[in-house]
């Protein structure tokens, strides 16, 4: 490699900076997640961020939670409930908002008051608390940011939902070198074009809808139509693709190889695919028996399909699916 050579740079995620096991938590802990800190972080470059040290509450400290209306909690003291975080957490939610635009997926730490995505305690008068809170500060953040991927670290040990988070991060940093360089009508047309399989694994009738919204562009602006079409394509990855999605995708990827493989070849991937669809083999198996007919009968169109390899392989996220 020549030293002038630019290494393709990282995305960026933002992560509750425990999860990386920089001791912030109220006890002067942490809770580090070996598969953020020894995996992920060979293909990300992480911002680690904890809310509560960050607006001025000690290491260690007093634990804070949320009472009141599961709604709209107040995050106060666990024992001097005077202590009134909420707006200096909604405050910091918003200013970190509004630094980091370049990032293209947010991990958060699970149920806690500050950062937690769904299920956090929010303690009523009769000291009982309604498991269906949001962390003030993740609430504030993703307000502003609706469309980034956000997952909190507990449901990323889950094969399905750990495919799907990674799937958009980097559909996200794909839109982000695309706006970069300047919305056109062909740029959303390719980009959409090169996106087709993966979203019909994940949802086929919004990827007809969005071939429709971008149809009738018309002469609409470009930098108009783009963020809508964007929020919507997001919205749809976000549904997990399910082995009978896959299946259909596979067999509409196998149709390009009619002409070029052999019978014994067609016999043997509709054998793969069957096991895959019955939950025999993993989705790396009919894959990478597909590659390999590509890769002896290329097909330009095929080529440029994000489903083949939506994320670094080495990841191996679909060893598991």
């Amino acid at each position: 490699m020549s030293a002038t050579t630019k290494l393709p740079r990282k995305p960026r995620i933002a992560i509750s900076a425990c999860l990386l096991g920089i001791e912030v938590r109220y006890n002067g802990g942490h809770k580090e997640s070996r598969l953020c800190s020894h995996t992920l972080s060979q293909y990300f470059d992480f911002i680690a961020l904890c809310p509560e040290a960050a607006i001025g509450l000690g290491i260690p400290r007093e634990p804070i939670r949320l009472v009141g209306d599961a709604r709209q909690p107040r995050a106060v003291g666990s024992v001097h409930v005077e202590t009134d975080v909420t707006q200096a957490l909604a405050d910091y939610g918003d200013q970190m908002a509004d630094a980091l635009g370049d990032i293209c997926g947010y991990i958060f730490m699970q149920k806690s008051p500050s950062c937690g995505l769904e299920r956090v305690k929010v303690y009523q008068d009769n000291g009982r608390p309604a498991e269906d809170g949001r962390g003030i500060y993740a609430q504030a953040f993703c307000a502003k940011h609706p469309d980034l991927p956000v997952e909190e670290d507990g449901r990323l040990n889950d094969a399905v939902l750990r495919e799907n988070f990674l799937t958009r991060v980097f559909a996200y940093a794909a839109w982000q070198e695309l706006r970069q360089a300047g919305l056109s009508r062909r740029g959303l047309t390719e980009f959409h074009a090169r996106y087709k399989y993966l979203l019909m694994a994940h949802n086929p009738v919004q990827y007809k809808a969005l071939g429709k919204l971008l149809g009738s562009m018309g002469k609409a602006d470009a930098e108009t139509v783009g963020p809508r079409y964007f929020s919507q394509l997001m919205a749809a990855l976000k549904k997990c693709a399910t082995r009978r999605t896959h299946s259909n995708v596979l067999q509409h990827l196998t149709g390009y190889l009619k002409h070029a493989i052999s019978a014994e070849d067609k016999q043997e991937m509709q054998q793969v695919i069957g096991q895959y669809h019955q939950g025999i083999v993993p989705l790396v198996v009919p894959l990478t028996l597909l590659k390999h007919h590509f890769r002896q009968h290329p097909d330009a169109y095929i080529a440029h399909q994000v489903y083949l390899q939506p994320h670094p392989e080495n990841l191996s996220l679909r060893n598991a699916i």
